[in-house]
């Protein structure tokens, strides 16, 4: 991803309300100081759009055909570009330099590569804006330095938006709409994100009050457009963490290209430098490919394909977690036998037709296959210790356990399988006439699940069975003898065959007018939804829910350059199939479809700092849930209650300054704040389970002045402890304890031994290298202890249970090295 489509992660309104063609030209309006040049006009017959804060603009001509681009602004000559033809679907990226003494024109001449070349205007290459390499790249973990996305596990590419789940989030990719595994439950099993960074050519986000075009989610909609490549490519990354490929490729005749990718991970590294000592096997692999063929000037096909295999294998062996504090220094000592076994496998095949009917109107047909099989089967016994530690650092015995508070052992058993196949059918469109842009959009879905559930837990504590915490196991021991079976402390038993039939579609219309030299942009649509449950041995129930959504913009004609906005509407969130899941494992097709109202202003203000650009971007947000479906968050797994009886808030506010920081380079600051809490069965207000009040993150890049060639790239997070989770059997209301802070710092550094400015004769080993870079990494720079979760521990003397932190990775180092041929 470059590095000038970063600040574009936040979808503005008048960047979305474009005019849908079938072929793309963007990129980096400069001046004659090679600084990006903002609000110059880039116009092609009646379309055109303006460069953003940072000069980067986008915009969607005809294909096929010539097309006269021209770049003006009011303080310099302009630039216009004559007999730009682009294919289908193509991406053509232009960064014009601006002159203020001479109007450059010129036509578009294509080499013998196939590379369009534009002799006589200045044209800043893309390889000199593009993304630095360095540490833990990849969309979801740009995502999460952003003030409104939290996740406190780096392991995860899972990412919780103002105050939502992870459930919550919508994924599309080149308008396919993705999917993740169910039955994941700690991040290390988590594998590989869908999202092949290599393969990504444009990245939209948006935290709340999307478009109704979007789907039915109450958090935030994530947009990929992978590419469609105009020359050959092929790029390689290896590191001690795996390694990644990706091929590009275009016919002789235009009209065959595919962008392909295969990654391996291997999580070993990371996890190993966690305090549970374990024999580790993890194997995460996936391979994908997006084609496009040009059937006729008209009418174009796109496949997208991913097949990812995850197999998890883990035997824990011991773990020592001190805590507890300086006075009172406790730790908890764990002796494991057995092993996990969990093998994730996923399959996505999804075929896309578009065909232009004229020039103002466009028509897609998308259908979708995706299959899961996933089996989750484990048996561990662990024996435990928790007691006081010796703190004298003089003594033979310093950091070990001296007397014992608890004594006892535990034995968890699973053996969970699940199927699932989705099947979509979807037909958009899009028309546009007189500025104005209708879109629409009707889809058929298809769910048929198969699951399994069959989890235990047996607790015993110094040789005393505990049993649940129930009635029919109350006795009064010693006095009177109890002669109840021996029954798992926790446990699941459930078999559920669940099929949903779902019906949605949307309009939505939007324009941009111009009153009084004022730019006024807007969009209003409406979303439906109707769906059906139905399964062996459940009861058939239907339900229908419609949301109307609208957002609107204005950019005064100031003298300061500044954009206002303001997006609401209702958010519905119809169940899926996990929602539907008791905790019992029981399906409650009755659940209702949880309701959010939101409410988002924002302000965007472009200004020059040190003679370089900046935009500083303050939101304010406030969301009101409805017919909540309450739920427990462990690591990564969620499960509801599957009620409906639940209302919650969200309201916080966040600022984001990005710019030059340092000169060449793009950097970013921000902080968020937010507090959500649910109400649960009117028992009054207590924090929801991603209640993360504060959020400090700094996007740092740089490099040595007199090395140029030397990079540097510095992540730097600061959250606030979200609740921690209660005890099985517990009340949310009694136990309300947080985490500790997360705070983490990732490092890396590289050194560009060849790229589009550093090429060698025929005779040098380089020659053959389009791209090579080498660096290290290095993950948790400051050796943080932070933690996900808590083990929960009975000390059977006297009945409590302590919370004992399950501490994430620490320090460790990587090896990274890109190569591009």
């Amino acid at each position: 991803m470059k590095l000038s489509n970063v600040p574009s992660l936040i979808i503005l309104l008048c960047s979305t309300i474009g005019f849908a063609q079938n072929a793309t030209i963007s990129g980096i309006v400069f001046d004659e100081d090679n600084k990006p040049l903002p609000n110059a006009n880039i116009t092609t017959q009646d379309l055109g759009t303006i460069s953003n804060a940072n000069g980067f603009y986008i915009l969607e001509i005809i294909a096929d055909k010539e097309n006269t681009i021209s770049f003006s602004h009011v303080a310099y000559k302009d630039v216009v570009i004559e007999k730009l033809i682009l294919t289908t679907n193509e991406t053509f990226e232009f960064n014009p330099v601006l002159k203020s003494d001479v109007t450059q024109i010129d036509g578009v001449t294509v080499t013998a590569t196939g590379e369009r070349s534009i002799n006589n205007i200045l044209n800043i290459t893309p390889e000199k804006i593009r993304k630095i390499p360095g540490a833990n790249s990849g969309v979801e973990t740009i995502l999460k330095l952003l003030p409104g996305v939290s996740s406190n596990n780096e392991l995860s590419t899972q990412y919780a938006v103002r105050g939502g789940n992870f459930d919550e989030n919508l994924v599309y990719v080149n308008e396919i709409e993705v999917y993740r595994p169910f039955l994941i439950r700690s991040a290390q099993q988590e594998g590989l994100s869908f999202v092949n960074s290599d393969l990504v050519q444009n990245v939209k986000f948006s935290a709340g009050g999307f478009q109704a075009k979007y789907g039915d989610k109450m958090s935030s909609v994530l947009d990929i457009k992978y590419k469609t490549p105009t020359l050959f490519s092929l790029r390689a990354d290896l590191s001690f963490l795996g390694a990644s490929a990706s091929l590009e490729t275009i016919s002789k005749n235009k009209k065959f290209s595919s962008v392909s990718g295969v990654r391996y991970r291997n999580n070993s590294l990371l996890v190993n430098s966690q305090q549970t000592q374990s024999n580790f096997n993890p194997s995460f692999t996936d391979v994908q490919s997006y084609l496009t063929y040009h059937i006729s000037p008209k009418f174009h096909l796109n496949f997208l394909g991913n097949i990812a295999i995850n197999d998890y294998k883990n035997e824990p062996i011991n773990r020592q977690t001190n805590f507890g504090t300086i006075d009172n220094p406790q730790a908890l000592v764990v002796y494991y036998e057995g092993q996990e076994i969990n093998r994730y496998n996923t399959a996505l095949g999804a075929l896309k037709g578009s065909y232009r009917l004229n020039e103002n109107t466009t028509l897609k047909l998308i259908s979708s296959i995706y299959h899961t099989t996933e089996e989750e089967y484990s048996d561990v016994i662990a024996a435990y210790e928790l007691g006081d530690i010796d703190s004298n650092l003089n003594s033979d015995t310093a950091g070990q356990v001296l007397t014992s508070r608890g004594v006892g052992s535990q034995f968890n058993r699973t053996r969970n399988d699940l199927d699932a196949l989705i099947f979509n059918l979807e037909h958009k469109g899009t028309h546009t006439k007189n500025n104005e842009l209708i879109e629409w959009g009707i889809k058929y879905t298809h769910e048929d699940i198969r699951d399994q559930l069959r989890e235990s837990e047996f607790i015993d504590s110094a040789g005393h069975s505990i049993r649940p915490p129930q009635s029919e196991f109350m006795n009064n021991q010693p006095s009177e003898a109890f002669d109840a079976p021996l029954v798992a402390y926790s446990g699941l038993n459930a078999l559920n065959f669940v099929k949903t039939n779902r019906f949605s579609a949307y309009v939505q219309l939007g324009t941009h007018k111009t009153w009084n030299n004022t730019d006024i942009y807007y969009n209003a649509g409406l979303r439906s939804h109707h769906w059906t449950v139905s399964g062996t041995g459940v009861e058939k129930v239907s339900q229908t829910v419609i949301s109307p959504r609208a957002q609107f913009a204005i950019k005064p004609n100031w003298k300061k350059d500044m954009l206002f906005k303001i997006a609401t509407g209702i958010y519905h969130q119809p169940p899926f199939y996990r929602e539907l899941r008791d905790n019992t494992g029981t399906i409650q097709a009755k659940v209702k479809a949880q309701k959010a109202f939101h409410l988002v202003a924002s302000n965007e203000y472009s200004f020059q700092l040190w003679d370089r650009p900046f935009t500083l971007i303050s939101e304010a947000y406030y969301k009101k849930l409805n017919n909540i479906n309450p739920y427990t968050l462990e690591d990564v797994r969620i499960r509801y209650a599957a009620t409906n009886d639940t209302e919650a808030y969200v309201y916080g506010a966040e600022v984001r300054m990005n710019g030059a920081f340092v000169p060449g380079t793009e950097s970013w600051v921000s902080i968020g704040y937010l507090k959500t809490e649910e109400n649960r069965n009117n028992r009054g207000y207590i924090a929801r389970p991603t209640d993360q009040r504060l959020k400090f993150g700094i996007l740092f890049q740089d490099y040595i002045p007199t090395i140029p060639d030397l990079k540097m790239y510095l992540n730097l997070v600061y959250q606030t402890g979200v609740p921690g989770g209660s005890p099985s059997y517990a009340d949310p209301y009694i136990f309300q304890n947080r985490l500790r802070d997360y705070k983490r710092a990732d490092l890396g550094i590289s050194y560009i031994f060849a790229n589009s400015n550093k090429q060698y004769s025929s005779t040098h080993w380089l020659h053959s290298f389009k791209e090579l870079s080498l660096g290290f990494e290095i993950f948790n720079l400051f050796n943080n202890q932070n933690s996900i979760t808590n083990t929960w521990v009975r000390d059977a003397d006297s009945k409590n249970e302590y919370a004992v932190p399950n501490y994430l990775t620490s320090r460790v180092l990587n090896l990274r090295l890109g190569i591009r041929l």
